[in-house]
């Protein structure tokens, strides 16, 4: 039975933390991202089976056809990580133009959207399968200059919450985690007089996360998942 792990995003910053912790537990990691320099030299000299893929998730024929290709070659996805998004503030909501909003539907969105409807077949066909999207602790509610950063999180939380409902009965766990701050070279480049100890770090983010893809969390289901340190 396959144990295949797929990352996305696996490029970034925590998209690295949580594949280099599913890689200490052994796992077979398929490795998705859009830029295929940066993905590879992230690895580079790492120990373990590892796949590389790079596609543009925010598209979804190309997804759909990647990742379809990826489970022919591997087996069917055992555990999905949507870590693929990004983050936009400092224009307020009636200022911001349309390509803001849709810059963050689009990386927040349509990635977790476009990796779920290519791998969840895979799981049903398999009989589960562990989903782990990212939300955001900001996105309980609206927050000054981040309207479409919130509102493109809010609505991965409740495609977390709709998903986990309708997969629930076939093995399929699927539940978010909700980050404060991560501690990430570009938030201590942006944030320079901050104090990033009371952020989140990305191991830490990446524990919650393998703990969510393992067993140990079968009876949970559609929750979003506060990780927020001391910040």
């Amino acid at each position: 039975m396959s144990n295949l792990v797929v990352v996305t995003g696996a490029a970034g910053a925590l998209g690295r933390a949580v594949a280099h912790a599913f890689i200490e537990e052994g796992h077979s990691l398929l490795l998705v991202d859009c830029n295929e320099t940066v993905l590879r030299s992230a690895y580079e000299g790492m120990a373990g089976t590892l796949h590389f893929l790079v596609t543009d998730l925010t598209d979804g024929a190309a997804t759909l056809a990647a990742l379809g290709g990826a489970v022919e070659a591997h087996g069917p996805a055992a555990v999905l990580c949507n870590i693929a998004g990004g983050f936009a503030m400092g224009v307020d909501v009636h200022d911001a133009d349309a390509s803001v909003w849709e810059r963050m539907m689009d990386m927040n969105v349509s990635t977790t959207l476009n990796a779920c409807r290519a791998l969840v077949p895979g799981m049903q066909a398999a009989g589960r399968g562990k989903i782990i999207n990212v939300s955001a602790a900001s996105a309980s509610s609206g927050r000054g200059s981040m309207g479409a950063y919130c509102a493109s999180k809010s609505v991965v939380a409740r495609i977390t919450e709709s998903m986990a409902q309708e997969l629930r009965d076939q093995g399929i766990n699927v539940n978010a985690v909700a980050p404060s701050i991560i501690d990430t070279p570009a938030n201590r480049g942006a944030m320079p007089d901050a104090d990033a100890s009371k952020w989140v770090s990305t191991r830490q983010l990446a524990d919650v996360i393998c703990f969510l893809a393992s067993e140990r969390s079968n009876a949970i289901h559609g929750a979003v998942i506060p990780v927020v340190g001391l910040s």
